[in-house]
């Protein structure tokens, strides 16, 4: 299967109904942080069952459609990698991570880090050898940044906390609403684990932390606690 093929198939299932949805939910106006993005009217629905259907799409193929100017191309490409990455051996999966960090310029919006920086950099990573996430934390791109935060989530589901409290210091001083997001779901995820490691952080770091990241942070806490937060008691 040819980008060509699949670009076809990709026309035939957009609707120009999504494409107005999916220009406003991405913010894609002048000054946005998607400004610009171009789509074709996909919901991610659509695009799963796509990268179900073309799941063993090669890789120079796979490489086209993450570099296409369309939003929901670069999300298939990014979902069929998470996939081949999954299945795949560890030649593969070397060569699925290398593409990834050369291509970090398209992984250019919450959706296309989110649904890939977990399963694609995250396991890729061995303990202690997890310079790229600190150097991608300090990247002037805030996509970087955020690839490196929710990298860090992959190690939050095995209990493993370090790495994103690392994470979370260096960008306590982001000046990027949608870094403040995803720092404080990341903190927010550690306390559904351990709440004693999350509230530790908080206790140094909430009176210093930016409003939307603390309430992303303490959005499943009791009430009391939140607003005790919140005063800055």
């Amino acid at each position: 299967m040819s980008y060509s093929a699949i670009h076809r198939e990709l026309v035939s299932l957009g609707t120009a109904a999504r494409v107005v949805v999916n220009k406003r939910y991405f913010k894609t106006g002048p000054g946005e942080y998607g400004h610009g993005d171009r789509f074709l009217g996909l919901s991610v629905p659509a695009l799963r069952s796509v990268a179900r259907a073309h799941r063993d799409l090669p890789l120079r193929e796979v490489t086209v459609l993450l570099k296409s100017e369309w939003h929901e191309e670069r999300l298939l490409a990014l979902l069929i990698l998470v996939d081949q990455y999954r299945r795949g051996d560890q030649s593969l999966r070397d060569a699925i991570h290398a593409l990834y960090l050369r291509s970090t310029k398209y992984v250019n919006n919450w959706d296309l880090v989110d649904s890939s920086a977990p399963y694609l950099v995250g396991p890729h990573l061995p303990p202690r050898k997890r310079a790229l996430l600190t150097r991608l934390a300090k990247s002037s791109d805030m996509w970087e940044r955020r690839i490196a935060v929710l990298s860090t989530l992959h190690y939050i589901k095995q209990g493993q906390f370090v790495d994103v409290l690392s994470i979370a210091t260096l960008l306590l001083d982001d000046e990027e609403d949608l870094i403040h997001k995803a720092v404080g779901w990341m903190l927010r995820e550690v306390g559904n684990r351990n709440r004693e490691v999350e509230e530790r952080f908080l206790r140094e770091y909430a009176r210093h932390m930016p409003r939307t990241m603390l309430r992303y942070a303490i959005e499943k806490f009791p009430e009391p606690t939140r607003n005790r937060y919140l005063s800055g008691k």
